[in-house]
């Protein structure tokens, strides 16, 4: 039966079943989408102050076609482009100041006294209603994510149907023990997901089995390069570190060293202790490949319930020495009929599961656009490969409008061979920071002077 949706709303979209969504016909569903789109920019237009930066300086006052809001898409470079003084100095106020210019929120009503660290930082954003998550920081750089309260509903329902679409488990229904080789807690946006949904997921913390029980440090995150650096030229006591930031360093360079062989003891454990249950498995392709080719090679084989699940994602980026059967190898070893995957990135809260044909489709919530190499839009027609550009219509206290670092192919037709409709990322994503000869530097549709008085302007304190 076709549904009906409230542009006014596109938080509640999620509330309806997947099957539901993915079966709205081409022209319903993006005229409810330019709709929800143009009030959702008149209604932040002028209340996030980098948006309205952006907006004036590009002349764009009011949204007529999807294509309008290109340029006003922010580059995902906004996310961390201020000084980096601010956080090896720790200074908050700027911090705050900077993050204010891209939120509906007031956050110059936020007590910052007593704060020496960025995860105290965040924890005092939190308690004032604020959600915010963290990039790994690997260019030296973390990115910070805003959202608040008001994006909550939206995101946890998302999250509810991403995993029942993807893995044809619904979690309102059914919880399961949940395993995953990361740590317990920490700000890193994969690892906040984890615990800021554990109930969701699987019924509470105690069913969510990590690696590591234990916090990862923002702060160290932020340092690291620096202390590397420092203790190569043993010069790491002048840099007048928290000493127990130092052996926090000190304790993951050992786990570290030992991961691999962390992450097998664990995993033995858990194919014991949980011998015919149905389980969720979830992890980087790295991980449960080590996990599986250490099982198979000592006659080990998973004896988990029908219905259990294996999720993961990220190929298997920086390891060397896989065969070309690895995925395989997982699937035989955990007793699975596959891998269930998703693509996203922290700016979207709509992540696209992959469907039986192996592609990954976006809800409607999501809207799909293709940036090409000189900032132009690409036709939302037949097969387009470009910058991954999308507007989250679930973001309530932030602009929803990001340009992403991934070069993508879509196919805009309501033609894939799973039955579901609606744009479709195939399974061959390339980061434009990661191509050989490959530049992330992004040059926007409109003007590139004003564009980069923006970048500026939000770097500026």
């Amino acid at each position: 039966m076709p549904i009906s949706l409230l542009p006014e709303s596109p938080g509640g979209w999620p509330e309806r079943h997947h099957d539901d969504l993915f079966a709205m016909p081409r022209k319903e569903r993006e005229a409810v989408q330019l709709a929800a789109l143009k009030l959702r920019f008149e209604r932040c237009r002028n209340r996030i102050p980098a948006l309205k930066t952006l907006a004036d300086k590009q002349g764009v006052e009011r949204i007529e076609r999807v294509e309008d809001v290109l340029p006003i898409c922010f580059d995902h470079r906004v996310l961390k482009n201020y000084p980096l003084t601010i956080l090896e100095n720790r200074d908050f106020a700027k911090l705050t100041t900077w993050l204010n210019k891209l939120t509906m929120h007031d956050l110059t009503k936020v007590d910052l006294s007593g704060l020496t660290t960025v995860d105290s930082w965040i924890a005092r954003l939190e308690s004032y209603g604020m959600i915010i998550g963290t990039s790994s920081g690997t260019t030296g750089k973390l990115s910070f994510v805003a959202r608040s309260l008001d994006d909550l509903p939206g995101w946890r329902a998302t999250w509810m149907q991403q995993s029942t679409a993807g893995t044809g488990i619904n979690p309102r229904s059914t919880k399961l023990p949940t395993f995953t080789p990361a740590y317990r807690t920490g700000n890193q946006m994969a690892i906040k997901n984890g615990s800021m949904f554990e109930n969701e997921m699987c019924g509470g913390p105690q069913h969510r089995h990590t690696l590591y029980d234990m916090h990862m440090s923002s702060d160290l995150m932020v340092l690291s390069g620096k202390m590397q650096a420092a203790e190569e030229k043993g010069e790491l006591d002048k840099l007048n570190i928290d000493p127990e930031l130092i052996a926090q360093r000190r304790q993951l360079i050992e786990q570290g060293r030992r991961r691999a062989h962390d992450v097998e003891v664990w995993f033995d454990k858990l194919v014991r202790d949980f011998r015919g249950q149905q389980v969720r498995i979830g992890g980087l392709f790295s991980d449960l490949y080590r996990a599986a080719q250490a099982g198979t090679d000592k006659g080990i084989k998973c004896e988990f319930a029908p219905g259990t699940v294996v999720v993961s994602g990220g190929g298997m980026k920086g390891f060397k020495g896989a065969p070309d059967n690895w995925r395989e190898i997982i699937i035989d070893f955990f007793g699975v009929d596959r891998i269930c995957q998703s693509y996203g990135f922290s700016e979207n809260m709509g992540n696209a599961p992959m469907c039986s044909a192996g592609y990954y489709h976006f809800f409607p919530y999501t809207i799909v656009m293709l940036m090409g190499p000189n900032g132009e839009a690409l036709p939302r027609e037949g097969v387009q490969k470009g910058r991954m550009t999308v507007h989250d219509l679930l973001a309530e206290s932030v602009w929803g409008g990001v340009v992403s670092g991934d070069e993508v192919t879509v196919h805009f037709e309501d033609d894939c061979a799973c039955g579901w409709k609606g744009p479709r990322v195939e399974n061959s994503i390339r980061r434009y920071s990661e191509m050989e000869g490959g530049d992330d530097k992004i040059t926007c549709s409109g003007s590139a002077k004003a564009y980069d008085e923006f970048m500026d302007y939000v770097a500026g304190q």
